[in-house]
């Protein structure tokens, strides 16, 4: 905990926010981490609260509470150390997690919670500036092998923990540069790619080694997953690894869109955000592209209202675009949650992003009916959307009689979720499959995160689904851990 009476005394302490006019012209992170005399006094506000719920709400268990007492007492490298014990990138979470954790904290219950997420940033942050995240190598090396593929949060906390572990590891990753989702579909203005470089360069001095541009099996040269797949330059089979490696994990990325079949799908000016968002990432860290997709002077509709469908916004805005409108297919949730009904749990409540306070029309209970063309010259390409309200009764979507309209639309992105991993990758390995697409694998016993393939290994998007970058830490984590356990018959790695 903090201050004992801390959180009667102190109000919750914000980051600060570059203005929108400001932000709006760079591709630059803009939120500005709490200075250290405004992160001690919200971590003062942290209660002896008896059950700290913000350790289960935390995918990954942060000792939430014991950091906060640290940084409270001025001991900023111990609260690294703590932080570090659960969570391998603290840097990622504390500038794109959701923070569950502070949902779930007791003081919410009637007041603002404790800021953990951006007492997170700042511990982290001080971390890199005062040069406490150095390389931990192995005391032993075990001469075992593993081959990690996907380079996202799942397979760099898998690849890290495995290292450190004394095992000799390789990463491989379709792109051009490592990463996964996290290099190629969170926009810059979230997440700047240097991070992910520093964290790279450190596990390159543990041991682990990075091969890109690799392509494990075969990913359709159309259609979803296209894109990414293009830029890999060479291909490798599963027997491949399975023959020179004494264990694999697979950590893709759920990266199988949901799709929109309605009339008018097939006209150019529509793509799934995946299409949309990597190819500026790839212009921001220097790349020369021939047909990248722009919003520059046009009228955007993104359709999902998800944090794919905001990147997409801010993505837009900062291309210039003419206008943007977000749809969502759901009613619009109420401004604030019932407490005493959901706490501890995530509530359902309407979120406004930075994004769309950078400007956006935003709309629920909307469905598209249909993507009208141009004429002349534009008859191949989408000008119009057409659209329409949508009720809900017994869990059932109807057409509200009368509530048809149109808009202008020169660039649809769908935004609207993905479905599954790409499925040629599993396919290739002869992996079970789960109901909805994922690798069929447990996360309990000594059995934990194996497919039905001998020695090989899934985590991440990969099993779960499409789910939050802390999850998929939590998972890599627990994923070597069970690996360590495979490979030398017990383990000391933590979960």
């Amino acid at each position: 905990m903090g201050k004992i009476t801390g959180f009667m005394e102190f109000e919750r302490q914000e980051e600060q926010y570059e203005a929108p006019a400001v932000r709006l012209k760079h591709w630059k992170e803009f939120v500005h981490e709490l200075p250290e005399d405004k992160a001690k006094t919200q971590a003062g506000r942290c209660m002896d609260c008896g059950i700290p719920f913000c350790n289960n709400g935390c995918p990954v268990n942060n000792i939430i509470p014991d950091f906060n007492d640290l940084v409270w007492q001025g001991d900023w490298k111990r609260a690294l150390d703590v932080l570090h014990s659960t969570n391998n990138f603290p840097e990622f979470t504390g500038r794109i997690c959701p923070a569950p954790c502070e949902a779930a904290c007791t003081l919410g219950i009637n007041e603002a919670p404790v800021g953990i997420k951006s007492i997170e940033h700042a511990i982290i942050d001080r971390g890199w500036n005062e040069g406490w995240v150095t390389p931990q190598l192995p005391a032993h090396k075990t001469g075992k092998t593993v081959a990690v593929v996907g380079s996202g949060p799942a397979g760099l906390a898998a690849a890290q923990q495995l290292a450190r572990a004394g095992h000799a590891v390789t990463v491989f990753e379709k792109n051009d540069r490592a990463g996964g989702l996290l290099r190629y579909g969170i926009p810059d203005f979230k997440m700047e790619k240097s991070h992910i470089d520093r964290r790279i360069a450190q596990m390159q001095a543990e041991g682990v080694t990075f091969r890109t541009g690799v392509l494990v099996a075969e990913l359709p040269k159309d259609g979803p997953g296209a894109t990414v797949a293009n830029w890999a330059k060479e291909t490798l089979t599963p027997a491949q690894l399975q023959a020179d490696f004494d264990a694999v994990l697979l950590t893709g990325g759920a990266e199988f869109p949901r799709d929109l079949p309605v009339p008018g799908r097939e006209l150019d000016g529509i793509h799934f955000a995946m299409e949309f968002l990597p190819l500026q990432n790839k212009v921001n860290a220097g790349d020369k592209l021939k047909n990248q997709i722009t919003a520059t002077g046009k009228h955007v509709v993104v359709i999902g209202g998800g944090d794919t469908g905001s990147d997409c916004v801010g993505t837009s805005n900062r291309h210039g675009a003419a206008s943007v409108t977000q749809f969502e297919v759901m009613p619009q949730p109420p401004e604030a949650e019932n407490k005493p009904l959901v706490w501890p749990y995530w509530p359902i409540k309407l979120r406004t992003s930075s994004s769309h306070e950078e400007g956006c029309s935003r709309d629920w209970a909307v469905a598209t009916k249909e993507f009208i063309p141009g004429t002349g010259k534009d008859k191949n390409k989408v000008k119009q959307l057409k659209a329409c309200r949508v009720e809900w009764k017994d869990g059932r979507m109807q057409e509200v009689p009368g509530s048809e309209f149109t808009l202008p639309a020169d660039l649809v992105l769908l935004a609207m979720g993905f479905v599954h991993p790409v499925g040629s990758v599993l396919d290739a390995f002869g992996i079970d499959k789960d109901a909805r697409g994922n690798a069929k694998a447990g996360t309990e016993d000594e059995t934990g995160y194996a497919t039905n393939v001998p020695k090989v290994f899934a985590a991440g998007d990969m099993r779960r689904g499409q789910s939050l970058v802390v999850w998929a830490i939590r998972e890599g984590r627990q994923a070597a851990r069970e690996i360590d356990r495979f490979l030398m018959g017990s383990t000391v790695l933590p979960r």
